[in-house]
């Protein structure tokens, strides 16, 4: 009789990891990068971005290093543009807005530190920076997509639920 149910069981498990699963692989439209992250005044910014799809031009405004144009760029559909913050920018977060044809606008802030005061903290390997930007690698890196995690997470219950119905189902075999 426990053998009957594992069959519904495991369907509405795998109907729940069908339907998450589009949300947990598909990335949001319209992604912008900021390279660097964290930027000292007098650096080139560097804004790419997918979110203009196939236009082939785009206007760009950084609050601190002013207007900039979006170009296309070495992969197709990312558009790519520069700037450079003055060398006066001040600490903070820094607010960048990007427009596309016809009605596209999208917004993303990035980090403007502070020039180092004396020398320069030295290191070997990755671990020298752990930490020091609130659990992200040194390359930046924090961890990952909200989708990934729970996509990780629901995989890991259905997997669950399904060691649970077959050790019950092989338990209730051999006890008769």
């Amino acid at each position: 009789m426990r053998l009957a149910r594992t069959g519904p069981q495991l369907a509405l498990v795998l109907v729940a990891l069908a339907l998450s699963a589009p949300s947990a692989v598909a990335a949001p439209s319209g992604e912008v990068w900021v390279n660097p992250r964290n930027a000292a005044p007098g650096t080139t910014v560097t804004v790419s971005t997918t979110a203009c799809g196939n236009e082939t031009y785009g206007k760009g405004e950084s609050e601190a290093g002013g207007k900039f144009h979006l170009l296309p760029g070495d992969r197709k559909g990312v558009l790519v543009g520069e700037f450079k913050l003055p060398s006066d920018a001040v600490s903070g977060k820094d607010t960048v807005t990007l427009k596309c044809p016809p009605r596209i606008k999208q917004t993303v802030t990035y980090q403007i530190s502070g020039r180092p005061n004396g020398a320069v903290e030295a290191g070997f390997g990755w671990a020298a920076g752990a930490g020091a930007d609130g659990g992200a690698g040194a390359d930046g890196v924090d961890g990952g997509s909200p989708y990934a995690l729970g996509a990780l997470a629901l995989g890991g219950a259905a997997a669950g639920v399904l060691i649970m119905t077959r050790r019950r189902a092989t338990a209730a075999r051999n006890s008769v």
